[in-house]
């Protein structure tokens, strides 16, 4: 599998971590990529030149997704993704921050053309921790949704419903059991209790 799964949680080693075998073993360090988008559990065909991977998952002959190394180091930097074969990336993949491990998800959910959800990986540990997403198309948020704490459940969703720019309604788990428990409104700012009926799942 590779870091660039399009699963955060089964990323694979990092070229820390190959490098650090490698160099126990007395060999020179080398790290070859290998990508499942897909996740059928075989690596996919690859074509790569000047820096440029090309990927074809499902073995048509045609690439699904292109990765660029943009600083040379053997590491691919972005991944675009054409899984659905229209002739368009829905699915940007990228490693902002140059530690070899996949911190950014952006997607155009809708088809149009246009990025209108975002994914972070915040705390580097390999598992998406907030979620931005843009439903009217205007560019901005409209919807935020963050896991503080790492435990996989919501811990707060801030909605921005007239397009201001400024949360208008923020649901919070106040005392972190897992249910968002209080929200904050511009007509009730200091809050109110409610109960969902579940946690939130990022």
């Amino acid at each position: 599998m590779s870091e660039y799964d399009e699963t955060p949680e089964e990323a694979g080693p990092t070229p820390e971590d190959t490098a650090a075998d490698d160099d126990a073993a007395g060999t020179v360090s080398h790290v070859e990529e290998v990508f499942d988008l897909d996740g059928d559990g075989y690596a996919d065909a690859t074509l790569t030149a000047d820096g440029v991977t090309y990927i074809d998952s499902d073995g048509d002959g045609e690439a699904d997704a292109v990765a660029v190394d943009d600083d040379g180091d053997g590491i691919s930097d972005e991944v675009l993704i054409d899984l659905d074969g229209d002739g368009t990336f829905e699915t940007a993949i990228a490693d902002t921050d140059g530690d070899g491990v996949v911190d950014t998800y952006e997607s155009d959910t809708d088809g149009d053309g246009l990025v209108d959800q975002i994914s972070y990986d915040t705390d580097g540990d390999g598992v998406v921790n907030q979620v931005v997403t843009d439903l009217d198309g205007d560019g901005r948020a409209d919807v935020i949704a963050t896991d503080h704490d790492g435990d996989g459940l919501v811990d707060e969703i801030e909605v921005d419903s007239d397009g201001d720019g400024i949360a208008d309604t923020v649901l919070t788990d106040a005392d972190g059991d897992g249910f968002l428990d209080t929200v904050h409104t511009e007509a009730a700012p200091e809050g109110g209790s409610v109960q969902s009926e579940t946690g939130q799942a990022i």
